[in-house]
């Protein structure tokens, strides 16, 4: 923890910093970092966002700070709110601290905050400014954001493939493509993840658990697209149903007794639309998803769902692990099905792409460049 900073801009990345260390904790609430410094930018106190339905991050700073918040100047990564929720409104803790000076990074999307919390502070007297780092505070809420202005959870694409391209063998064999450092880097992904999604195909080939080994800070529900309710009932999902949930989107064409033999082995199943294939609409999925208020859903694949997402543009981030072998065969999958685009000019390109060699595999991290800026 530093005693001071050098300039504003690196008084925000150790809030940003803070901020992420809610990431799995806070959800459906977004990350947030705080810190409070005097006009020499000495520290005087810092926090975040810890759990959801605990104190915000303006909370525990000012805590922290104490009597010396008084006269003091907030850096904080999003717009303090201004109304009542689980907690009392953090623009009212800020005035009994008496903090003279609040830096936000990024304003508040959420309806009842969305600029009314800078503006209480103002009309208290406290001078505010916005706009610092405002691009980097904007890309760790995104999850959030995504789900309040569009209603669905944030989707991240994850697949391993070899350098050639291929997720399995001819045969549809996959076990395994990356290696175990790889493998346990999604396993953390997991731990923080609302939901982990894939299609009815990749579960009876490969028989997936779908959960996070070692448990992370979340449990996420198993989420299959199963247009004719095929989930086997001795499938390891279905046995682990009452342990860790099982939700499985259906069309109107499964079977009643289908459907009712999977409700009675502890597994929700829910219908929507099916779409132009006859498979669950997917777009109405993560409707129903966001209603639920899962915040972050990791879709898995394989080869007909993730490109079935991408077709849709619903993918919001993609990591891939690429493994140092070649497998070949015309017949082996790759990681995105579906239709495609007609040409590379049309090419979707990832922004914020970070490169990690893990153990020899490479695993790319990146996201893609379909909303508007304001989100990103």
């Amino acid at each position: 923890m530093p005693s001071a900073f050098e300039t504003p801009e690196s008084v925000m990345r150790r809030a940003l910093e803070l901020a992420a260390q809610g990431a799995g904790f806070v959800e459906p609430n977004p990350m947030v970092g705080a810190v409070v410094v005097d006009d020499d930018l000495q520290l005087l106190g810092e926090g975040y966002h810890q759990r959801f339905g605990g104190p915000h991050a303006e909370v525990h700073a000012l805590h922290q700070a104490g009597e010396r918040a008084r006269g003091a100047t907030l850096y904080v990564t999003l717009e303090p709110c201004c109304h009542q929720g689980k907690t009392p409104p953090c623009t009212a803790a800020v005035l009994a601290a008496g903090i003279k000076r609040v830096c936000v990074a990024a304003l508040d999307p959420f309806p009842a905050v969305a600029g009314q919390g800078v503006a209480q502070l103002r009309a208290a007297g406290v001078i505010v400014e916005t706009g610092l780092l405002e691009v980097e505070a904007v890309q760790l809420t995104a999850p959030f954001r995504t789900l309040i202005q569009y209603h669905r959870p944030f989707v991240i694409a994850k697949w391993a493939m070899s350098l050639d391209g291929k997720m399995a063998a001819r045969t549809r064999i996959s076990r395994w493509i990356s290696n175990a450092a790889s493998r346990a880097i999604v396993h953390q992904l997991r731990g923080r993840m609302d939901g982990i999604l894939v299609g009815i195909g990749t579960v009876l080939a490969d028989a997936p658990l779908l959960t996070a080994r070692p448990a992370g800070p979340r449990m996420a529900s198993r989420i299959v697209l199963d247009s004719h309710a095929r989930l086997p009932l001795l499938s390891h999902l279905v046995r682990t149903a009452e342990q860790t949930p099982v939700l499985v989107f259906v069309t109107p064409a499964a079977p009643i007794g289908r459907v009712a033999a999977l409700q009675a082995a502890g597994v929700e199943v829910i219908s929507v639309t099916a779409d132009a294939r006859q498979h669950p609409d997917i777009a109405e999925c993560l409707q129903e998803l966001g209603r639920r208020r899962l915040t972050n859903v990791l879709v898995e694949g394989g080869s007909a769902v993730l490109g079935e997402f991408f077709d849709r543009q619903l993918i919001d981030e993609v990591q891939v692990f690429i493994a140092p072998i070649l497998i070949g065969g015309q017949g082996a999958n790759s990681p995105l099905g579906g239709q495609g685009l007609d040409s590379p000019e049309f090419a979707k390109r990832l922004s914020g792409i970070q490169v990690t060699n893990v153990e020899g595999d490479v695993f790319v991290r990146g996201r893609l460049s379909r909303y508007p800026d304001e989100i990103r």
